[in-house]
């Protein structure tokens, strides 16, 4: 299969972002970078004049140059940006980190990666600033920033002819911080809070002097270039002790990324969730639930999956209850009409004495029985224990999938649909000799997919019909789970006061592989 590449168009909501930042900065000579003596630690004697050094390229360093412009004449700038934008002017300059601290605010899914990415690259070429620090409050949102990055470079290439270098903070590579100091192109630095907020006793290494990094201490190092700093999503990282450390970057100014800003500086872009609707920006995610009640443990298991209108009958109601044979009580799925009894087709099962069907209501999902019972679509009544719930949701994704990539498939828009387990072993577990085979859940899958992919299945073999055959059920559910050392599926880990998970591989391939996600060889539930 050869290499997916997404294309991306210039959205004019996202030029006006980026320009709303760059022309804060209106009337700054393109000076760019300025170089100096680049600390490299006691391990290299050096005996050159300062002159000297500026030519030797293992002991140059380059960082951006200082904002030329008066807190008066930004403040100027920004309240022009403010008019043209139709936001309320600033009374004060607000410079919380650096020359100033500006806010740009875009609902969630507009493509705010993108627009700092880009406003990078405009800051580069209208001023000369070389060097960012992309601050993020999560491994997730680190990994997922890592491919925005490696996915657009072709995209700036071909309209800027660069590309950035960037990498992820790792404490344990610290080469990367001394070739992002030595490098006069445009550089930039990722890096999660969770790597420099912590103090005393528990202080980063990033803070260390470290015999490995010729005694130098990595905040140090990274200082020395006076970084714009990007803060994206600072309302999840803006405790005191995290924006304290912050400082300790030395910003040349900052810019604040988020759909919620929690402590505000000078907005100069909005982008709220009304424009985005209006716009139609966001993507849209579909969530189908199901309701419990009466769980009496008494009462014959009553299941409503949807009301099906055809143009040929009246409304019938498509139900799973148990019906009794020789040597066993199943359930299934009828499509049945006013009228029927399940009583009857049930074989006589008590619990459905007086369930015969009064009335089917399409309008608000709704089947009433004559004794008086109703029960609504998506809706559980009776004996049902948790494997009984776990099917249902699993049965649902699975029919919802179908539904809407009938829809979408013509289009050539791929469908993903996912659903929560509790456990790892419940869905996936590993026989004597390590082969994954599938666990209660996965079973589970199993069957309720063949089952319904027999009702799109006609005899018309339609090219839908044709790529539904050609998956084998086995590979449509691979799941996304934590691996551990031995490659085995694992549950995450939850760190003590978190509701996110940092084990690094539980994001491998949503955020690091997304044209393998989106590829037609890859798994369509997760």
């Amino acid at each position: 299969m050869a290499d997916m590449k997404f294309k991306f168009t210039i959205q004019q909501y996202q030029t006006d972002a980026v320009n709303s930042v760059v022309d804060v900065f209106k009337g700054q000579p393109k000076q760019g970078i300025v170089s100096y003596r680049r600390d490299v630690g006691k391990g290299y004697e050096i005996k050159l004049s300062d002159s000297e050094v500026i030519d030797n390229t293992y002991l140059a360093g380059f960082s951006n140059s200082p904002v030329a412009l008066s807190s008066e004449q930004l403040l100027s700038n920004i309240r022009k940006v403010q008019k043209e934008n139709n936001i309320k002017e600033s009374t004060s300059l607000a410079k919380h980190m650096g020359a100033c601290s500006l806010d740009v605010e875009m609902e969630t899914g507009t493509g705010k990666t993108y627009v700092y990415i880009k406003t990078m690259f405009e800051l580069n070429e209208r001023y000369g600033w070389s060097k960012f620090i992309v601050v993020v409050p999560s491994i997730a949102i680190r990994e997922g920033v890592q491919k925005s990055f490696k996915m657009m470079e072709d995209h700036f290439m071909n309209k800027y002819g660069k590309k950035a270098d960037f990498f992820v903070y790792n404490s344990k590579n610290l080469t990367e911080i001394d070739d992002f100091s030595s490098r006069a192109d445009l550089s930039v630095m990722i890096i999660n809070v969770q790597a420099f907020n912590a103090r005393g006793k528990d202080a980063r290494r990033i803070r260390m002097e470290l015999d490995e990094f010729e005694s130098r201490k990595p905040i140090d190092v990274i200082k020395a270039n006076r970084p714009i700093v990007i803060l994206d999503e600072p309302q999840k990282m803006g405790g005191k002790k995290t924006q304290e450390s912050l400082k300790e970057f030395n910003p040349l100014f900052t810019l604040n990324y988020s759909a919620t800003h929690k402590e505000h500086h000078d907005l100069v872009y909005v982008l709220d969730a009304l424009d985005a609707y209006k716009m139609k920006l966001v993507k849209k995610i579909e969530v189908k639930g199901f309701d419990i009640k009466n769980l009496r443990g008494t009462d014959g298991y009553l299941y409503l999956e949807n009301i099906v209108i055809s143009p040929n009958h009246p409304p019938r109601a498509r139900l799973e209850f148990e019906i009794k044979y020789n040597k066993s009580i199943n359930r299934e799925v009828r499509i049945l009409s006013v009228d029927d009894d399940l009583y009857a087709l049930s074989k006589g099962l008590e619990q459905y004495q007086g369930y015969h069907i009064n009335d089917i209501d399409p309008i608000n999902g709704l089947v009433t029985f004559t004794n008086g019972v109703e029960i609504h679509t998506g809706e559980v009544q009776g004996d049902a224990s948790e494997k009984d719930i776990r099917r249902v949701q699993i049965r649902e994704t699975i029919r919802s999938h179908f539904e809407k990539e009938k829809d979408l498939y013509n289009r050539g828009i791929k469908t993903l649909s996912l659903f929560f387990i509790d456990k790892v072993e419940h869905y996936r577990k590993y026989d004597e000799e390590g082969n994954e085979v599938n666990s209660e859940y996965g079973q589970m899958f199993e069957e309720e997919y063949n089952s319904i992919l027999n009702e799109y299945l006609t005899l018309f073999d339609t090219p839908y019909e044709k790529y539904l055959k050609s998956i084998d059920v086995k590979k449509t559910h691979a799941g996304y789970f934590s691996i551990d050392k031995k490659g085995h599926k694992i549950d995450s880990k939850i760190k003590r006061g978190s509701d996110i998970s940092d084990d690094e591989s539980a994001y491998e391939l949503i955020l690091k592989d997304k044209e393998k996600l989106l590829s037609d060889t890859v798994n369509s539930f997760v």
